[in-house]
Protein backbone atom coordinates (compact mmCIF):
# COMPACT_ATOMS: atom_id res chain seq x y z
CA UNK A 1 0.00 0.00 0.00
CA UNK A 2 2.37 2.41 1.13
CA UNK A 3 3.96 2.07 -2.91
CA UNK A 4 1.02 2.98 -4.20
CA UNK A 5 0.80 5.66 -2.18
CA UNK A 6 4.11 6.43 -3.17
CA UNK A 7 3.53 5.82 -6.68
CA UNK A 8 -0.08 8.47 -6.34
CA UNK A 9 1.99 11.37 -4.49
CA UNK A 10 4.75 10.92 -7.00
CA UNK A 11 2.29 11.29 -9.62
CA UNK A 12 0.58 14.05 -8.38
CA UNK A 13 4.10 15.95 -7.85
CA UNK A 14 4.75 15.62 -11.49
CA UNK A 15 1.10 16.82 -12.92
CA UNK A 16 1.90 19.89 -10.22
CA UNK A 17 5.11 20.10 -11.89
CA UNK A 18 4.07 20.24 -15.78
CA UNK A 19 1.25 22.64 -15.01
CA UNK A 20 3.01 25.24 -13.30
CA UNK A 21 5.37 24.51 -16.43
CA UNK A 22 2.50 25.41 -18.26
CA UNK A 23 1.47 28.33 -15.78
CA UNK A 24 5.02 29.37 -15.93
CA UNK A 25 5.08 29.71 -19.66
CA UNK A 26 1.74 31.40 -19.94
CA UNK A 27 3.08 34.36 -17.73
CA UNK A 28 5.95 34.25 -19.77
CA UNK A 29 4.35 35.02 -22.75
CA UNK A 30 2.39 37.91 -20.64
CA UNK A 31 5.36 39.45 -19.69
CA UNK A 32 6.68 39.57 -23.21
CA UNK A 33 3.63 41.17 -24.35
CA UNK A 34 3.53 43.41 -21.74
CA UNK A 35 7.20 44.42 -22.42
CA UNK A 36 6.21 45.00 -26.28
CA UNK A 37 3.11 46.78 -25.52
CA UNK A 38 5.53 49.80 -23.51
CA UNK A 39 7.76 49.58 -26.27
CA UNK A 40 5.61 50.28 -28.80
CA UNK A 41 4.24 53.05 -26.61
CA UNK A 42 7.45 54.47 -26.32
CA UNK A 43 7.82 54.27 -30.04
CA UNK A 44 4.55 55.66 -31.03
CA UNK A 45 4.67 58.64 -28.93
CA UNK A 46 8.24 59.47 -30.78
CA UNK A 47 6.88 58.85 -33.69
CA UNK A 48 3.88 61.87 -32.90
CA UNK A 49 7.14 63.78 -31.45
CA UNK A 50 8.63 63.90 -34.88
CA UNK A 51 5.18 64.59 -36.75
CA UNK A 52 4.72 67.67 -33.80
CA UNK A 53 8.76 68.90 -34.24
CA UNK A 54 8.43 68.70 -38.17
CA UNK A 55 11.26 66.41 -38.70
CA UNK A 56 9.41 63.98 -40.83
CA UNK A 57 10.28 64.25 -45.20
CA UNK A 58 7.06 63.17 -46.21
CA UNK A 59 4.84 65.38 -43.39
CA UNK A 60 6.90 68.55 -44.27
CA UNK A 61 6.27 67.41 -47.88
CA UNK A 62 2.31 66.71 -47.26
CA UNK A 63 1.79 70.50 -45.68
CA UNK A 64 3.76 72.18 -48.59
CA UNK A 65 1.94 70.53 -51.34
CA UNK A 66 -1.33 71.52 -49.63
CA UNK A 67 -0.42 75.27 -48.74
CA UNK A 68 0.51 75.47 -53.09
CA UNK A 69 -2.51 73.90 -53.91
CA UNK A 70 -4.73 76.05 -51.67
CA UNK A 71 -2.83 78.76 -53.61
CA UNK A 72 -3.75 77.24 -56.91
CA UNK A 73 -7.20 75.81 -56.13
CA UNK A 74 -8.80 78.04 -53.54
CA UNK A 75 -11.95 76.54 -54.04
CA UNK A 76 -10.45 73.01 -52.65
CA UNK A 77 -8.87 74.61 -49.48
CA UNK A 78 -11.12 72.77 -47.05
CA UNK A 79 -10.49 69.42 -48.97
CA UNK A 80 -6.70 69.86 -48.71
CA UNK A 81 -7.11 70.89 -45.06
CA UNK A 82 -8.55 67.27 -44.55
CA UNK A 83 -5.99 65.35 -46.47
CA UNK A 84 -3.04 67.51 -45.11
CA UNK A 85 -4.10 66.04 -41.88
CA UNK A 86 -1.81 63.14 -41.65
CA UNK A 87 1.41 65.33 -41.51
CA UNK A 88 0.06 65.72 -37.78
CA UNK A 89 -1.06 63.23 -34.93
CA UNK A 90 -4.61 64.25 -35.98
CA UNK A 91 -4.54 62.56 -38.95
CA UNK A 92 -6.13 59.16 -39.68
CA UNK A 93 -2.90 57.64 -40.12
CA UNK A 94 -1.56 58.28 -37.23
CA UNK A 95 -4.67 58.05 -35.15
CA UNK A 96 -5.32 54.43 -36.57
CA UNK A 97 -2.24 53.33 -34.60
CA UNK A 98 -2.66 54.88 -31.70
CA UNK A 99 -6.26 53.25 -31.47
CA UNK A 100 -4.73 49.80 -32.42
CA UNK A 101 -2.44 50.46 -29.70
CA UNK A 102 -5.28 51.15 -26.83
CA UNK A 103 -7.55 47.97 -28.25
CA UNK A 104 -4.37 45.84 -27.27
CA UNK A 105 -3.65 47.11 -24.24
CA UNK A 106 -7.14 46.27 -23.15
CA UNK A 107 -7.19 42.75 -25.14
CA UNK A 108 -3.48 41.62 -24.51
CA UNK A 109 -4.77 39.10 -21.47
CA UNK A 110 -6.70 37.38 -23.96
CA UNK A 111 -5.17 33.97 -25.94
CA UNK A 112 -3.85 33.32 -28.11
CA UNK A 113 -0.56 35.02 -27.28
CA UNK A 114 1.40 34.34 -30.31
CA UNK A 115 -1.50 36.33 -32.28
CA UNK A 116 -1.12 39.54 -30.16
CA UNK A 117 2.76 39.94 -30.22
CA UNK A 118 2.64 39.25 -34.28
CA UNK A 119 -0.26 42.18 -34.01
CA UNK A 120 2.21 44.40 -31.70
CA UNK A 121 5.24 43.33 -34.06
CA UNK A 122 2.85 44.78 -36.70
CA UNK A 123 2.22 48.14 -35.09
CA UNK A 124 6.17 48.41 -34.34
CA UNK A 125 7.03 48.54 -37.81
CA UNK A 126 4.17 50.57 -38.77
CA UNK A 127 5.25 53.30 -36.06
CA UNK A 128 9.01 53.43 -37.64
CA UNK A 129 9.42 56.42 -39.01
CA UNK A 130 10.62 55.46 -42.28
CA UNK A 131 7.74 53.21 -42.88
CA UNK A 132 5.27 56.22 -42.12
CA UNK A 133 6.70 58.37 -43.96
CA UNK A 134 6.44 56.12 -46.79
CA UNK A 135 2.96 55.71 -45.76
CA UNK A 136 2.81 59.50 -46.06
CA UNK A 137 3.01 59.31 -49.83
CA UNK A 138 -0.39 57.74 -50.66
CA UNK A 139 -2.08 61.43 -49.18
CA UNK A 140 0.75 63.44 -51.19
CA UNK A 141 -0.30 61.71 -54.18
CA UNK A 142 -3.86 62.20 -53.83
CA UNK A 143 -2.92 66.53 -53.54
CA UNK A 144 -0.49 65.83 -56.57
CA UNK A 145 -3.55 64.05 -58.95
CA UNK A 146 -6.00 66.72 -57.85
CA UNK A 147 -2.97 69.68 -58.81
CA UNK A 148 -4.07 69.60 -62.76
CA UNK A 149 -0.34 68.31 -62.94
CA UNK A 150 1.52 71.36 -61.38
CA UNK A 151 2.79 68.94 -58.19
CA UNK A 152 4.45 65.46 -58.99
CA UNK A 153 3.37 62.21 -57.49
CA UNK A 154 6.31 60.88 -55.71
CA UNK A 155 7.46 57.27 -54.90
CA UNK A 156 5.25 55.99 -57.25
CA UNK A 157 4.46 56.36 -61.56
CA UNK A 158 3.49 59.69 -62.18
CA UNK A 159 -0.50 59.70 -63.68
CA UNK A 160 0.29 60.24 -66.98
CA UNK A 161 2.70 56.97 -67.32
CA UNK A 162 -0.12 55.02 -64.83
CA UNK A 163 -2.59 56.11 -67.81
CA UNK A 164 -6.86 56.90 -67.13
CA UNK A 165 -8.65 55.57 -64.10
CA UNK A 166 -9.40 55.32 -60.75
CA UNK A 167 -6.32 57.43 -58.85
CA UNK A 168 -7.72 57.80 -55.38
CA UNK A 169 -4.83 56.38 -53.12
CA UNK A 170 -6.86 56.21 -49.67
CA UNK A 171 -9.88 53.91 -51.64
CA UNK A 172 -9.52 50.93 -49.43
CA UNK A 173 -7.48 52.05 -46.58
CA UNK A 174 -9.94 51.37 -43.59
CA UNK A 175 -8.20 54.18 -41.48
CA UNK A 176 -10.16 56.87 -43.85
CA UNK A 177 -13.29 55.06 -44.65
CA UNK A 178 -15.05 51.14 -45.28
CA UNK A 179 -17.09 49.37 -47.71
CA UNK A 180 -20.65 49.66 -47.68
CA UNK A 181 -22.74 46.98 -49.40
CA UNK A 182 -26.36 48.07 -50.51
CA UNK A 183 -29.58 46.28 -50.78
CA UNK A 184 -28.38 45.14 -54.16
CA UNK A 185 -25.33 43.15 -52.53
CA UNK A 186 -22.86 45.47 -54.11
CA UNK A 187 -20.29 47.59 -52.06
CA UNK A 188 -19.23 50.94 -52.33
CA UNK A 189 -16.75 53.19 -50.84
CA UNK A 190 -17.75 55.08 -48.02
CA UNK A 191 -15.40 57.86 -46.52
CA UNK A 192 -15.50 58.23 -42.42
CA UNK A 193 -16.65 61.54 -41.00
CA UNK A 194 -15.16 64.54 -41.61
CA UNK A 195 -13.18 62.79 -45.13
CA UNK A 196 -16.78 62.54 -46.40
CA UNK A 197 -15.70 65.48 -48.14
CA UNK A 198 -13.90 64.01 -50.21
CA UNK A 199 -16.80 62.58 -52.09
CA UNK A 200 -16.53 66.07 -53.30
CA UNK A 201 -13.84 65.71 -55.60
CA UNK A 202 -13.62 62.24 -56.26
CA UNK A 203 -16.14 60.26 -58.01
CA UNK A 204 -18.16 57.24 -55.93
CA UNK A 205 -16.15 53.98 -56.44
CA UNK A 206 -18.15 50.61 -56.93
CA UNK A 207 -15.78 47.55 -54.92
CA UNK A 208 -16.07 45.24 -57.96
CA UNK A 209 -14.81 47.79 -60.44
CA UNK A 210 -12.16 48.98 -58.12
CA UNK A 211 -11.11 45.64 -57.28
CA UNK A 212 -10.14 44.83 -61.05
CA UNK A 213 -8.65 48.53 -62.26
CA UNK A 214 -7.05 49.61 -58.94
CA UNK A 215 -3.90 51.45 -59.71
CA UNK A 216 -1.12 51.67 -57.38
CA UNK A 217 -0.96 52.99 -53.43
CA UNK A 218 1.33 52.64 -51.09
CA UNK A 219 -1.17 50.98 -48.93
CA UNK A 220 -2.91 48.41 -50.91
CA UNK A 221 0.54 47.48 -52.54
CA UNK A 222 3.05 47.64 -49.61
CA UNK A 223 1.57 48.55 -46.20
CA UNK A 224 -1.75 46.62 -45.75
CA UNK A 225 -0.77 44.86 -42.80
CA UNK A 226 1.32 47.41 -40.82
CA UNK A 227 -1.40 49.82 -41.13
CA UNK A 228 -4.50 47.42 -40.66
CA UNK A 229 -6.02 45.84 -37.56
CA UNK A 230 -6.12 41.87 -37.35
CA UNK A 231 -10.00 42.67 -37.26
CA UNK A 232 -9.58 45.40 -40.73
CA UNK A 233 -7.79 42.47 -42.61
CA UNK A 234 -10.45 39.75 -41.97
CA UNK A 235 -13.53 42.01 -42.92
CA UNK A 236 -11.16 42.90 -46.52
CA UNK A 237 -11.00 39.01 -46.93
CA UNK A 238 -14.77 38.67 -45.79
CA UNK A 239 -16.05 41.76 -48.52
CA UNK A 240 -13.65 39.97 -51.04
CA UNK A 241 -15.23 36.09 -50.72
CA UNK A 242 -18.52 37.72 -50.79
CA UNK A 243 -18.00 39.24 -54.06
CA UNK A 244 -15.89 36.48 -55.95
CA UNK A 245 -19.11 34.50 -54.91
CA UNK A 246 -21.67 36.96 -56.30
CA UNK A 247 -19.90 37.41 -59.62
CA UNK A 248 -19.02 33.65 -59.31
CA UNK A 249 -23.30 33.13 -59.30
CA UNK A 250 -23.61 35.92 -61.91
CA UNK A 251 -21.29 34.15 -64.67
CA UNK A 252 -18.70 36.84 -63.74
CA UNK A 253 -14.83 36.69 -63.61
CA UNK A 254 -13.43 38.54 -60.39
CA UNK A 255 -10.39 40.44 -59.76
CA UNK A 256 -8.55 40.03 -56.31
CA UNK A 257 -7.31 43.94 -55.48
CA UNK A 258 -4.60 42.15 -54.04
CA UNK A 259 -3.99 39.90 -56.52
CA UNK A 260 -0.24 41.37 -57.24
CA UNK A 261 1.54 44.64 -56.53
CA UNK A 262 0.81 47.28 -58.89
CA UNK A 263 3.95 48.21 -60.86
CA UNK A 264 5.00 52.00 -60.27
CA UNK A 265 6.45 52.39 -56.85
CA UNK A 266 9.85 53.97 -57.03
CA UNK A 267 12.26 55.91 -53.99
CA UNK A 268 10.57 53.95 -51.24
CA UNK A 269 12.69 52.75 -47.81
CA UNK A 270 13.69 49.18 -47.67
CA UNK A 271 11.53 48.69 -45.10
CA UNK A 272 8.68 49.03 -47.22
CA UNK A 273 9.65 46.13 -49.63
CA UNK A 274 10.68 44.02 -46.65
CA UNK A 275 7.85 41.48 -46.18
CA UNK A 276 6.37 42.20 -42.63
CA UNK A 277 7.26 40.10 -39.69
CA UNK A 278 5.88 36.93 -38.98
CA UNK A 279 4.94 34.00 -36.55
CA UNK A 280 5.13 30.30 -37.65
CA UNK A 281 2.26 29.07 -35.17
CA UNK A 282 0.53 32.63 -35.79
CA UNK A 283 0.22 31.79 -39.42
CA UNK A 284 -1.16 28.47 -38.77
CA UNK A 285 -3.52 29.70 -36.55
CA UNK A 286 -5.22 32.92 -38.47
CA UNK A 287 -6.14 34.60 -41.42
CA UNK A 288 -4.30 37.88 -40.56
CA UNK A 289 -0.69 37.48 -42.25
CA UNK A 290 1.15 37.72 -45.51
CA UNK A 291 -0.19 36.07 -48.12
CA UNK A 292 -8.14 54.19 -55.60
CA UNK A 293 -11.65 56.71 -57.04
CA UNK A 294 -10.91 59.12 -59.91
CA UNK A 295 -9.77 62.07 -59.95
CA UNK A 296 -11.54 64.21 -62.04
CA UNK A 297 -8.92 66.97 -62.74
CA UNK A 298 -5.33 64.96 -63.15
CA UNK A 299 -1.81 64.66 -65.14
CA UNK A 300 1.63 64.84 -63.42
CA UNK A 301 4.61 63.45 -64.18
CA UNK A 302 7.01 61.98 -61.81
CA UNK A 303 9.67 64.27 -60.23
CA UNK A 304 11.49 64.50 -57.01
CA UNK A 305 10.98 68.01 -56.40
CA UNK A 306 7.88 69.49 -55.41
CA UNK A 307 6.71 71.62 -58.79
CA UNK A 308 6.51 69.60 -62.33
CA UNK A 309 9.57 70.52 -64.03
CA UNK A 310 13.04 69.20 -64.87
Amino acid sequence: MSNIKAWKLMSLFCLFAVLMGCQSKEEQLQQTIQESLKKADVELTQLGTALDNGTLRNAVLLKEYGSLLKQQQPELSKVVDVITLDATKQGALYSGLTQRLKDLKGTYLIPPYEDTLHSIDLLREAAKPTLFTDALTDPINMLADMSKGSLARIGAISQQAEGAGEGNQLVGNPNYGNWQTNSNGISFWQWYGMYRILGDVFDRVEYGRWSSRRKYSYYNDYGRYRYSSPKQIKTQSALETRTRQSYQRQGKQFTSPYASKKTGASGLSRSSYTPPKSRSSYSRSSSYSNSSGSVRNSGSRTSRGVSRGK
